[in-house]
């Protein structure tokens, strides 16, 4: 069965991301539509589980906007102002909407990395 899930690591700190605000989007051409926003748990993950289960999986573009400086400005890390990493926005595309999608992104205020995982 299909579904979209994220994880967020602090990779400064060395733990999940708890507390990271991130908006799930579709996208169609200059069309930009939040599906959700959500808050991480205590594991750097939507406390609901999948982001899009089975049911609600479609061939597309979507996007996830990771609310990175204010995470890191909310446990006390002090940033320049503008900050270097502001918002990490990820844009990707389902081709396979009974396929397992996973969208991990590592963060610090100076990097982040991401890639399909399992």
């Amino acid at each position: 069965m299909g579904h979209l899930s994220t994880h967020v690591l602090d990779t400064m700190n060395g733990c999940p991301a708890a507390g990271m605000a991130v908006k799930l989007q579709r996208v169609d051409g200059d069309q930009v539509e939040t599906i959700k926003a959500f808050t991480l748990n205590d594991d750097g993950r939507n406390e609901g589980g999948a982001l899009l289960d089975a049911h609600a999986m479609a061939v597309g573009q979507y996007r996830l906007v990771f609310s990175v400086a204010p995470y890191f400005r909310a446990i006390g890390v002090q940033l320049p102002e503008p900050p270097f990493i502001g918002d990490v926005t990820i844009d990707f595309g389902i081709a396979d909407a009974t396929g397992r999608y996973h969208v991990p992104l590592l963060a610090s205020p100076w990097a982040y990395s991401t890639y399909r995982g399992s």
